[in-house]
């Protein structure tokens, strides 16, 4: 599961006896054998190749073109701008464009924001401090809009590069435009498939929520509860979707399998028969099928599209939310006292120990917070090996453009499945970006590893000094 959507009541911190108990308990579990192999387990995941090469081609357009332009550094700024195509995978469209220009925006905010810090000759402590209040208003932003994806975490490091590029008023002008370039490449690589199959969205949460249903009667748990919601969310999306007379009457399709679907499950809770439930499953791998016209039944009577709140006005109602305020501010918190713990112990970039507490501080639990520490920072160590051999084969800039969008592609491949795989792939991929406009050495590996273990430390403690119910809550942390 990508990160990006905070619960609406994260913890608060307390000096009860209870919460000192609760927190020395979390502590203990962030050592344990369980936080371990939930950080390595792998888990399912459907329809990832597409909206990862999409990703990969957004890279990639940015990466040629600013190669070609002989703009090595602005290339890989715009290539961090085209990561707004990694945000808010399958959503319905309508609603994607919404979401990624508020991802853009905030792209675009941040890297501005790091050239009038870097042109303005701002300390380290100074850096830290603002790009981590920075990271917690971007948590906020993404969590009452509900946008998933990478985080804030790609804010911070596209902020980090225009800090290291600007020194001059014209860098940060040139700086700006090229991620508003990468962004618009991002966005426009997100939302093609629009063109040619405008329903896609819809289809693949039908098609998920079926599969839902039939698991009812599956060889796994039985979670009827996960089935309706899912039936839900489907409703939801294909009612957002439906855009002109062809998608509408598509999406009265899609709402009276729907429909049937649901009626199965209430028979299934009835009486235990299942028949129902696999038949409305047959019609999964049909909606799974990249073709304009699937063969799926057309009720006899025109079932009404289900009404849709307003996306634009629930999140800024969320903007407000008690518990997404304190989760930013946690987040805020966490990344500066890594910062200047990293700054402090002589580490040359202390902003990577930031990276390394927001990072993990995305998760949705204590429990979940403990299994991306140590998971980022497993995949950190693998990684950075990876990266020092690449750094050390010397690559063309082109050579490097092949590395870094074969090791995008595969980052998004895995991120669903799990997140020490992708950091694997994320961490050579990051630290070759680095060196597009700068020379480095292998040994840049080294306090990428050390920085990320700062983080990770001060993520989790600060996590679980603000637990306030059990490990495993959604309101834990």
């Amino acid at each position: 599961m990508y990160p990006g959507q905070v619960p609406d009541s994260p913890t608060t911190p307390t000096t009860r006896p209870g919460h000192l108990r609760r927190s020395g308990a979390a502590l203990a579990h962030a050592v344990s054998a369980a936080a371990w192999r939930g950080a390595l387990e792998v888990r399912p995941a459907d329809a990832t190749v597409a909206p990862s090469v999409r990703v990969g081609i957004a890279a990639a357009v940015t990466l040629v073109a600013g190669g070609l332009l002989g703009q090595p550094t602005l290339a890989g700024v715009a290539a961090l701008g085209a990561l707004t195509s990694a945000f808010a995978r399958h959503e319905p469209y309508p609603r994607l464009a919404a979401k990624l220009a508020v991802v853009g925006v905030s792209l675009v905010s941040f890297v501005a924001l790091g050239a009038v810090a870097g042109a303005a000759g701002l300390t380290a402590g100074w850096q830290i401090a603002l790009l981590s209040a920075a990271a917690g208003l971007a948590s906020l932003v993404l969590g009452a809009f509900r946008i998933t994806g990478p985080g804030a975490v790609i804010f911070v490091f596209a902020a980090m590069a225009a800090i290291g590029y600007t020194h001059t008023a014209a860098d940060i002008a040139a700086i700006t435009l090229a991620v508003l370039a990468g962004v618009l490449v991002g966005w426009a690589a997100a939302l093609a498939p629009a063109a040619f199959l405008p329903m896609g969205a819809a289809r693949l949460a039908t098609a998920r929520a079926l599969a839902a249903v039939a698991g009812l009667d599956g060889p796994g748990p039985r979670d009827p509860a996960a089935a309706r919601g899912a039936l839900a969310h489907a409703r939801e999306v294909v009612a957002v979707s439906a855009r002109g007379e062809q998608s509408t009457a598509h999406a009265r399709d899609l709402i009276a399998l729907l429909a049937d679907a649901d009626r199965a499950v209430e028979r299934w809770l009835t009486d235990g028969g299942a028949d129902r439930l696999h038949r409305v499953a047959t019609h999964e791998r049909e909606l799974r099928k990249v073709k304009r016209r699937i063969a799926i039944p057309s009720p006899d009577d025109a079932p009404e599209l289900p009404p849709v709140g307003g996306f634009l006005a629930d999140g800024v109602r969320r903007l407000r939310s008690c518990g997404l305020l304190a989760n930013g501010a946690r987040i805020a918190v966490a990344s500066a006292l890594a910062g200047w713990v990293a700054a402090a112990g002589g580490l040359g970039h202390p902003l990577w120990a930031s990276l390394g507490a927001i990072a993990a501080m995305q998760g949705l639990t204590f429990s979940h917070t403990v299994q991306r520490a140590i998971a980022r920072l497993l995949g950190n160590i693998g990684g950075a090996a990876i990266a020092a051999v690449l750094i050390a084969a010397a690559l063309s800039y082109w050579q490097a453009v092949v590395a870094i969008v074969a090791l995008q592609v595969l980052a998004e491949l895995l991120v669903v499945k799990n997140y020490a795989l992708t950091s694997l792939a994320v961490t050579p991929m990051a630290l070759l970006m680095v060196g597009l406009g700068t020379p480095i050495t292998p040994d840049i590996a080294v306090p990428r590893v050390l920085d990320t273990l700062v983080g990770a430390v001060v993520g989790v403690v600060i996590a679980a000094i603000t637990l306030r119910r059990s490990i495993h809550s959604p309101t834990a942390g």
